[in-house]
């Protein structure tokens, strides 16, 4: 082990391959997590909903609830097994290799040839090269494994909003937690500054929310968005809060109006804005720095 260990640590290439492979496996992982939990989450609400309307005598409406559960008794991320949607064949093994097991069936299950979403290796393979990316970008070290649990963190929050407009708090409150624990040694930042970077990502989004209520009556953003912000922050600390606000801003604003110009969405339809957050707070991590000197540079 020790062996294996030293050669991770001197050898930038077998480091990021070994990264890499392991990204791969974990970005399958990501796609369970992604699927998963927001049907745990919905089986939750609808079994307090049904204890609730118990409580209250209604009966009828609590057990149309509980209907609605149309998920096995035992699901987590664990239990029950991956399998095809249509046909139920649980997935093999050697069906459930990262990206190589899609390509050798060819996008289809193996028994009843439905075809499979091209996401799944899709989020493998960004999974696989971020971690390669970020192992070759910070080294052998504390900072590689803490940064590859952020980014892992992020994407498993992108394709869940993407899906739900939703940023599940069992994923974005431990990644708080997460943030400031790994700044206690100065990690990314200070650990006062990852405090404050904190309290100032929830609060400046949160301003933003009851001010565009107040003005408009509507609601422009969800709460998981402030809770993701505050998480960004206590990962980068406060200074690198305005260019992740920003860039995501803009990118946010960019995509919408081509969205809107090429007809795929309406102008009331809800875009989710943590994908653009958690870009943002990736590139933050890996060159908000160099991105800072550069903008303080021109402003001499």
């Amino acid at each position: 082990m020790t062996d294996v260990l030293n050669l991770l640590h001197d050898s930038p290439f077998a480091f990021t391959a070994t990264a890499t492979v392991v990204g791969l496996m974990v970005g399958s992982f990501l796609n369970v997590v992604i699927h998963r939990l927001p049907r745990m989450m919905q089986r939750d609400w609808n079994e307090q909903a049904a204890m609730m309307l118990e409580d209250a005598e209604l009966a009828d409406c609590a057990a149309r609830l509980r209907e609605k559960n149309e998920t096995p008794t035992r699901y987590n991320l664990v239990i029950p097994r991956s399998g095809c949607p249509k046909c139920g064949h649980q997935i093999r093994a050697h069906e459930n290799i990262p990206v190589l097991s899609y390509l050798a069936l060819r996008g289809k299950c193996s028994q009843c040839n439905n075809p499979i979403s091209p996401r799944y290796p899709v989020v493998e393979a960004a999974s696989g090269f971020v971690t390669g990316y970020i192992a070759w970008h910070f080294g052998f070290g504390l900072a590689s494994a803490a940064a590859m649990l952020f980014a892992w963190s992020l994407i498993a929050l992108t394709m869940i909003d993407v899906d739900t407009q939703l940023l599940p708090d069992s994923i974005t409150l431990p990644l708080l937690w997460v943030g400031l624990l790994t700044n206690i040694p100065g990690t990314f930042t200070t650990l006062n500054s990852a405090i404050v970077g904190a309290v100032a990502g929830y609060l400046s989004l949160w301003s933003v929310y009851w001010l565009f209520k107040l003005v408009t009556g509507k609601e422009g953003m969800g709460f998981g968005d402030f809770k993701l912000l505050a998480a960004i922050g206590a990962w980068l600390g406060w200074k690198l809060l305005p260019m992740v606000i920003l860039l995501s801003s803009l990118v946010g604003a960019v995509v919408g109006i081509l969205l809107i110009v090429s007809r795929r969405q309406g102008r009331n339809v809800p875009i989710p804005f943590g994908p653009y957050l958690a870009a943002a707070g990736l590139i933050a991590m890996l060159w908000g720095n160099d991105i800072n000197a550069v903008y303080l540079d021109l402003l001499r």
